[in-house]
């Protein structure tokens, strides 16, 4: 017989009913309601906090804290001058960059003196490396920095 949507059928042991629990003796799960017997799980309105580990001290409590995470640091949109090479065009704005995208919307941008760069571009940026602005510059272009 084909099979086509009117005779198809979920596979033998797919489909099993919900467990009802607190239905008393009949429902297989009577008595303790597949709660066991006494515990903290037993209880009722019994529940423990995240990541806890039955009065184990807790993954979180013992791996170390190290470091300082700076929650004021301003973060840039890293852009090396083979980038802007490959890009083959005379003048980048922000704007620019986004419509190519490279540079996310309302990201900072920090143009760094990775690689080489031969032809003239005026590249607009918020932060340039003091090599990037002189391999800019020494190429004929320009580098503009944003406020």
């Amino acid at each position: 017989m084909a099979k086509n949507l009117s005779n198809l059928r979920a596979p033998k042991g797919a489909n099993s009913n919900k467990k009802r629990i607190g239905r008393g003796m009949g429902s297989g799960m009577g008595k303790t309601s597949t709660r066991g017997h006494k515990g903290q799980g037993s209880r009722s309105g019994s529940r423990t906090m995240r990541g806890f580990e039955g009065g184990q001290m807790p993954l979180h409590r013992r791996l170390p804290k190290r470091g300082f995470t700076n929650i004021f640091r301003t973060e840039y949109t890293v852009l090396g001058l083979d980038t802007i090479a490959s890009l083959n065009e005379s003048e980048l704005t922000i704007e620019k960059l986004q419509a190519l995208g490279v540079a996310k919307k309302n990201a900072l941008v920090k143009v760094l003196a990775n690689g080489e760069i031969t032809t003239a571009v005026t590249v607009h940026a918020h932060k340039f490396s003091k090599a990037a602005q002189e391999k800019i510059e020494k190429a004929g272009g320009k580098a503009v920095v944003l406020g």
